[in-house]
């Protein structure tokens, strides 16, 4: 059983918080970050949620009172530095936020970790509650509510936590969907969340744009190794120029590649201003988490990522390729 004595204690002894998650933040990040948020200005504290990224427009419906902050120096930097506490969600490298990143070295004062992926950069945070056995951070949220009974789950605290677990297990179908999490899901529609309604909102609610952006991405589509088990797209900073399309747009694409009779392991290879980004996916059997580690990226054994800030994409996308297929290739021999 987890044992959440050390961070309730935190929460009721400290006033003034200050809450944050990666760039480009998902479902489970802006979730958790409203979870917590709620049962902080419950206990009366003084709370803002300040992140690198904007909330992407098919989140906003989970920060309906817009309470979320876009990172600005002049503004948040003496806020963060100062306040009593930074609670650090669904991220556990504060390479993940970007230019936020320097403050974690410049605090002093108490820094937690609430996560679920592998590998914590431990020594960046004064207190960490890192479990990788957790489905999604929101899966870890409503854990923490429920088990210190800090405040009662309703559907105010429902609709982030849903949204979180629900995308984070690919609506329930990725391998750490339990009977746990479905008896949970169960306790959240009891609330009044309705999945049919949350689902619309996150999912069915795109831009022309990303319909655009989605052509180009598909377009670029390769498929790789003599098996055919890798998938691959790409796209540049001229796509998204062409399309009036953002970043955020393309969340889902991935899963196009792996939807590939055959494909085993996909990529998406995406041109930022400051050198590019990877996604990786892989079915049962791959550890695509490995493969992320050796460009200094991360996750889980089969959703990672890669950023690189140093190179062009086009500099070393035939050498991730090569990479992924050589590492691939034992293992494809085994599944």
């Amino acid at each position: 059983m987890t044992d959440f004595t050390e961070i309730i204690k935190i929460l009721m002894e400290n006033r003034s918080f200050l809450l944050t998650t990666h760039v480009n933040p998902d479902a489970d990040a802006i979730g958790s970050e409203m979870a917590m948020y709620i049962v902080l200005k419950r206990l009366g504290k003084d709370v803002r949620i300040v992140n690198f990224s904007p909330t992407p427009s098919f989140l906003e419906f989970l920060d309906k009172q817009h309470v979320v902050e876009q990172y600005n120096p002049a503004v948040h930097d003496e806020y963060f530095l100062n306040c009593d506490v930074v609670i650090s969600l669904d991220f556990n490298n504060p390479d993940r936020t970007v230019k936020m990143s320097p403050l974690y070295d410049r605090r002093k004062g108490l820094k937690i970790c609430i996560d679920h992926h592998l590998e914590p950069v431990t020594e960046k945070f004064t207190h960490m509650m890192a479990i990788p056995d957790y489905a999604a951070t929101a899966h870890l949220m409503y854990d923490f509510i429920v088990k210190t009974g800090v405040t009662n789950i309703d559907k105010e605290l429902a609709v982030p936590i849903y949204s979180g677990i629900a995308t984070d297990t690919g609506n329930f179908k990725f391998e750490r969907t339990t009977p746990e999490l479905h008896r949970i899901a169960a306790n959240l529609l009891e609330q009044g969340v309705v999945p049919i309604e949350i689902n619309d909102l996150i999912y069915g609610q795109d831009s022309l744009s990303k319909f655009a952006l989605l052509g180009r991405a598909l377009n670029s589509l390769h498929i790789y190794g003599d098996d055919r088990r890798l998938g691959i797209m790409s796209l540049s900073q001229s796509d998204f120029e062409a399309t009036h399309a953002i970043e955020s747009d393309t969340e889902g694409f991935i899963n196009l590649c792996m939807a590939i009779q055959g494909v085993k392991l996909g990529a998406i290879f995406i041109e930022l201003k400051e050198g590019f980004k990877v996604s990786l996916r892989s079915k049962q059997g791959y550890d695509i988490r490995q493969i992320a580690a050796h460009f200094g990226g991360g996750g889980h054994k089969h959703a990672a990522g890669i950023r690189i800030r140093d190179f062009h994409l086009s500099d070393k996308i035939d050498e991730i390729i090569n990479y992924i297929l050589e590492k691939t290739e034992e293992e494809n021999e085994n599944v």
